[in-house]
């Protein structure tokens, strides 16, 4: 099936607990309908002039198009660092039944 506006957005935190509340409130807040933590894993990158290598939880919502902005929003408030990962990507295909449960999930109000 063709998703109707459909995304993944992916975030990083540098410990578990807070990967659970970003999870959390974002799911509480109907902003994501489901939220998958994944961790550790090694980033390397580079900050301030320097290469860096820092252990990360994976956060990957699952929202609409709809809710991105406030989602969005709603991570750059809570996130503890300065320039926090946001990367929203469509999905291009999915099963009806799932495409439909986060949409209903992340309806407003």
């Amino acid at each position: 099936m063709t998703p109707a506006g459909a995304l993944t957005v992916q975030t990083t935190t540098d410990s578990a607990d807070k990967a659970a509340a970003l999870a959390r409130g974002a799911v509480e807040a109907r902003l994501a309908a489901c939220a998958q933590i994944a961790g550790p894993v090694t980033s390397v990158y580079r900050w301030a002039g320097n290469i860096e290598t820092a252990q990360e939880w994976q956060v990957l919502f699952k929202t609409t198009a709809a809710r991105y902005p406030d989602l969005e929003r709603h991570l750059l408030a809570v996130h503890d660092y300065e320039t926090p990962e946001i990367i929203a990507t469509e999905v291009v295909a999915g099963s009806a039944a799932y495409l439909s449960w986060i949409t209903v999930e992340t309806a407003a109000g």
